[in-house]
């Protein structure tokens, strides 16, 4: 499938700011099964843009700066990507967990996808006890991996209510969990604070899901929203497998990968400090456009 995504963020702030800065990811990483095939920011007012560079983790990072007074920033990545992907099959031999926890804790790969970086907690992602409890019916060590992730994503589906006004991005694991509710980024973490707990590698995965609107309704230009799912690793054969909580599925032809890390303090679209008095107020607005299968 090939898809032509916008991204666009506008700051409005009180006052005119005197100085803006950020961080940008909005630039695709490549991974297995899509391919960029072109890439677009613009910037109003005026900025100076850094040379794009890779960060600890994978995402591509490009500086903005704006240095004269400004009312409000608008910033708007567009791109076109094919996706070429399946769903993972569950394979009779398909390493357990024990087997996989091992083999990461031996893993020697410094690169930013060795699994070894994806055990431990994060700043946004505690190993939580309460969590790792209830996940243990669904990690039986001598259980294939890959069933794993299917199961505590359906499980998440199914246990846990989504309700966009409930949790902030800030919002730890452990009490979304314990209120049974939130968003896909919610969702995610507590997926990844599970399978760390039990010694698994997970890592946090920012990125765009084509949505498909009710039969007979049009496409809603804008409406979509940037997406949260979870990185598994599966052993050295089979690698690394996305699934989604927040649908109950793994990753494939509607998933697009934008930067994968620990949580999503480390890939998170747009973050930055700007200098001024006053509040600010955001909008987001994402469309993902399938153009063609």
């Amino acid at each position: 499938m090939l898809y032509d995504v916008s991204h666009r963020t506008r700051f409005r702030y009180a006052s005119p700011v005197r100085f803006t800065r950020c961080n940008l990811r909005l630039e695709p990483v490549a991974w297995d099964g899509q391919q960029l095939e072109g890439h677009m920011l613009e910037v109003t007012p005026r900025a100076s843009l850094a040379e794009m560079r890779p960060g600890g983790y994978l995402a591509n990072i490009v500086r903005l700066v704006v240095e004269q007074a400004a009312s409000e920033v608008v910033i708007e990545s567009r791109f076109r990507m094919a996706v070429d992907r399946v769903a993972p099959e569950v394979l009779d031999t398909d390493p357990g967990a024990a087997e996989v926890a091992a083999a990461a804790r031996m893993s020697r790969d410094l690169s930013p996808i060795g699994p070894a970086n994806y055990l431990a907690e994060s700043p946004l992602i505690a190993i939580e006890p309460e969590i790792s409890a209830w996940a243990a019916a669904d990690i039986r060590p001598d259980r294939g991996i890959v069933a794993i992730g299917y199961a505590l994503a359906r499980r998440i589906h199914d246990e846990f209510r989504y309700d966009g006004a409930a949790t902030l991005a800030d919002t730890p694991p452990i009490e979304a969990f314990r209120a049974r509710h939130g968003v896909c980024q919610d969702f995610a973490q507590i997926m990844i604070a599970a399978l760390r707990g039990h010694g698994l590698p997970a890592a946090y995965v920012s990125g765009y899901l084509r949505t498909i609107p009710p039969a007979g309704q049009p496409r809603l230009v804008g409406a979509d929203a940037t997406h949260a799912w979870v990185m598994l690793w599966c052993g050295p054969e089979r690698g690394w497998l996305g699934f989604d909580p927040t649908n109950a599925c793994a990753m494939a032809g509607d998933h697009i990968v934008t930067a994968i890390g620990r949580d999503y303090a480390d890939v998170s679209p747009i973050d930055g400090i700007f200098m001024g008095t006053g509040a600010q107020k955001i909008d987001v607005a994402v469309d993902v456009e399938p153009v063609s299968a």
